[in-house]
């Protein structure tokens, strides 16, 4: 017990990041190996396969040289023999309980991040083993048990941990120490710093500050002249510095969002507002079934050169009304799109979301003899979904035959849980 002792800090913590390979890919080759294994597999975000874009793909066919975000007609010029497989997100999410269900037998301090991967404070679990012999066992578990292949990161907090998983894939089992920052991350580019985007890596090039060793020299006072807070933190980042602790909590939902690939590149509004209306609907039905109320509402719009923008409003009173909701994305839409500008995927998220036994709402003067009337409408509505299927009350504003009208099957959606540009989720 001693030697097992030795292995952990006297202070401080130990982190591990798991995070799944090519998650849905293996999802779909763990469960029909005779058909997927060692094959170049894809999972397309459309429902016509061979106009949307890859969400996944397996090993096999990045060494083909297919790439998540490809058009999949692109794909298939590059490697032929790539089998398409269309997503099943109910499957998605057994997987995905199956394998967190394992981290949990490690310790209770597991935060998932998204629907494939998650951090571990083991600090607290000297009674299983030394950290590496947890990480390893772990790691053999998912992969026995469930067929998965996964990368872990093992270090003393999350953001090295995070930086560790990405280091070796698949199959990768990284220690990284905070003594080996300076040779292991310094002279690698201030974009692979998780938490550091294109744009402020874009900015720090402006300031001649090009790799993580130089941002670690910076001065912190220009840092934060020129980036605020984060200034600071960046720097700290840049030597392996992260004091935020995993937090079992953050399973409650950040966000709840919804978005849709398009086969064909949108430009007319009454198309936009459709799917926008069908997006609000769906993520209105998810919010009161959580029984939480939201108070900012956000868009998501991209370009068929994969180009992509977020513009969100926080309300005033915070809201459970999927009328309120697709307002708030149509106002959004008609404020910062270009009418006419094609558009390839649409989103619609909500965040700032809180309990609604904590929420006070706020009745508007003019309507509120009427509120009761929408609310008891809205309830029985959703007890009908409820009891007969998405699909038994829509209003015909939501008909078409675009995607947006399927996300009410769950087999074949995506669901964000964190991240608003993960809504179909795009798996690394």
């Amino acid at each position: 017990m001693n030697d097992v002792k030795d292995h952990y800090p006297a202070k401080g913590r130990v982190i591990i990041h798991l995070d799944m390979n090519a998650f849905y890919c293996s999802v779909h080759e763990a469960e029909q190996p005779e058909y997927y294994k060692d094959k170049p597999t894809a999972v397309s975000g459309s429902m016509e396969e061979r106009k949307g874009i890859i969400v996944t793909c397996s090993y096999a066919a990045r060494r083909l040289g297919v790439k998540t975000g490809m058009p999949v007609k692109q794909a298939l010029k590059r490697c032929p023999e790539l089998l398409l497989i269309k997503p099943d997100f109910n499957l998605y999410r057994q997987y995905s309980q199956g394998f967190m269900s394992i981290a949990r037998q490690f310790t209770p301090m597991v935060e998932p991040v998204s629907i494939d991967e998650c951090y571990l404070d083991i600090t607290g679990s000297k009674l299983l083993g030394t950290p590496l012999e947890i990480a390893e066992t772990l790691q053999h578990r998912i992969r026995t048990e469930w067929g998965l292949p996964s990368s872990i990161g093992l270090a003393p907090n999350k953001l090295l941990a995070k930086m560790a998983s990405d280091m070796h894939k698949p199959m990768g089992l990284t220690v990284l120490r905070l003594r080996d920052v300076p040779r292991l991350l310094w002279d690698k580019p201030c974009g692979t710093l998780f938490g550091i985007g294109g744009k402020t890596a874009e900015k720090l090039q402006k300031l001649n500050i090009h790799s993580i060793g130089q941002l670690a020299a910076a001065d912190e006072a220009m840092l934060i002249k020129q980036f605020g807070v984060i200034g600071a933190w960046m720097k700290s980042a840049a030597h392996g510095i992260d004091h935020a602790p995993v937090n079992p909590d953050r399973a409650r939902s950040k966000s709840i969002g919804h978005t849709t690939t398009l086969p064909n590149d949108v430009t007319e509004q009454e198309d936009v507002f459709r799917i926008l209306l069908n997006l609000s609907d769906q993520t209105g039905r998810r919010l009161r079934r959580q029984k939480l109320a939201a108070s900012t509402v956000q868009v998501t719009i991209r370009r068929p050169d994969m180009t992509t923008i977020t513009r969100s409003h926080t309300l005033g009173t915070a809201t459970q009304s999927t009328e309120d909701i697709n307002r708030e994305a149509r106002k959004l839409f008609l404020k910062h799109w270009k009418a006419g500008d094609p558009i390839r995927l649409l989103g619609v998220t909500l965040q700032n979301l809180a309990p609604v036994e904590d929420t006070a709402f706020q009745l508007d003067l003019f309507s509120y003899e009427e509120q009761p009337k929408k609310d008891a409408l809205t309830k029985t509505m959703d007890q009908l979904r409820d009891r007969f299927g998405e699909d038994a009350v829509l209003t015909a504003g939501m008909l078409g035959d675009d995607p947006s009208t399927l996300i009410r099957n769950k087999r074949i959606r995506g669901t964000s849980l964190q991240k608003d540009d993960s809504l179909l989720y795009i798996d690394e």
